[in-house]
C-alpha cells in the first residue's frame, strides 16, 4: 500500500468550475443590494472562497476564520479549537460562511453560534462537499457544492498532513 496518496477522482476540475459558478449566481441572487461578508474556513476552503467569490458578481467583503477539530490522522476529534479569529466585525452585516466539508457538522454548528454571538443579520452557510451520511448535528447548508459519499478526500483545497492541497479536483485518499 505505501503512503496515503490520491485515487480516483471524486469531483473533476470542470465539475468544480461548473458547479462553483452556479452557487456564486445563486448567491449573486439571494444577497442583490445586501454587501454580504463571505467568512471563508482557514485553511480547506481557501481555494474554493477564491473562486468563488470572482463568480458574484455584487458587492461583498470577505474575510478568515481558522478553526482545527482535527488531530493527526483522518477523523475529526470532536473538539473544536479558535486559531484564528475574524479581522472586520460583522454586527448587523450579512454573513454568508464558506467551508470546504461538512461531515458531523459540529466544526460548522460551534462556528455558526460562534458568529451570531456577534449579532450579525444573518448567518447562512456555503459548502462545497457535504458527507451527509456523517452527521452528528443538525445543520442547515444554504448551499451546497456536492454531496459526497464518506471517503477522505484531497485536493482543492482539502488535505492529508498538509498535502495534497494544489490538486486541481477531488479525489478520495488511499492508503491511509
Amino acid at each position: 500500500m505505501g503512503e496515503p496518496h490520491p485515487g480516483r477522482v471524486v469531483i473533476g476540475e470542470p465539475e468544480l468550475r461548473g458547479r462553483i459558478a452556479e452557487l456564486g449566481q445563486a448567491i449573486a441572487r439571494d444577497y442583490a443590494g445586501r454587501e454580504p461578508v463571505l467568512v471563508g474556513v482557514l485553511q480547506g476552503a481557501f481555494m474554493f472562497m477564491a473562486d468563488l467569490v470572482r463568480t458574484i458578481p455584487i458587492d461583498l467583503a470577505t474575510d478568515f476564520i481558522s478553526l482545527s477539530s482535527y488531530e493527526a490522522g483522518t477523523r475529526s476529534s470532536g473538539r473544536v479549537r479558535l486559531v484564528s479569529d475574524l479581522s472586520i466585525p460583522i454586527a448587523d452585516r450579512h454573513v454568508l460562511i464558506v467551508e470546504d466539508i461538512v461531515d458531523t457538522g459540529l466544526t460548522l454548528a460551534h462556528l455558526k453560534k460562534n458568529l451570531e454571538a456577534r449579532r450579525p443579520k444573518s448567518v447562512r452557510a456555503c459548502v462545497l462537499a457535504d458527507k451527509a451520511e456523517r452527521r452528528q448535528v443538525e445543520i442547515t447548508l444554504d448551499y451546497v457544492g456536492f454531496t459526497i459519499p464518506d471517503v477522505y478526500v484531497v485536493g482543492y483545497g482539502f488535505d492529508y498532513g498538509g498535502l495534497y492541497r494544489n490538486l486541481p479536483y477531488v479525489a478520495a485518499l488511499e492508503g491511509a
